[in-house]
């Protein structure tokens, strides 16, 4: 069985976007210069913070159904994607290719598979 084009598609997307989210909060609570500030940036780091994990959690998995050629690791990683969608609505259309592709990966591997079991 081939590895996946769209898990590793959605495993690029899904770092990129995840190095992003850490970048961009991490770097608005350093350059914060006032105690307002530094309060406002790290109200919006605790909102975010769900979403991260859950994407960081994806990505994981993402890599591993990837890298293994496993369907749990697809089905696992498009369903936390689907949580960091539920966790901040607003980013839902950051993460909302990648659930697609996971999905649509796993439901394709499982038929790779099927097909490989009736051939033996």
């Amino acid at each position: 069985m081939k590895k996946s084009k769209l898990l590793l598609a959605s495993s690029i997307i899904g770092t990129l976007y995840l190095i992003y989210l850490i970048f961009y909060f991490t770097n608005n609570f350093i350059m914060s210069k006032d105690g307002a500030e530094i309060i406002g940036a790290g109200l919006a780091a605790a909102l975010v913070m769900p979403h991260t994990v859950c994407v960081g959690i994806a990505v994981i998995f993402n890599w591993l159904g990837w890298a293994l050629k496993v369907r749990w690791g697809a089905l696992v990683a498009g369903i936390m994607y689907a949580v960091s969608m539920v966790c901040m609505f607003l980013y839902a259309v950051f993460v909302l290719i990648e659930m697609i592709f996971c999905f649509i990966a796993f439901a394709k591997m499982k038929h790779a598979s099927e097909k490989n079991n009736s051939n033996s």
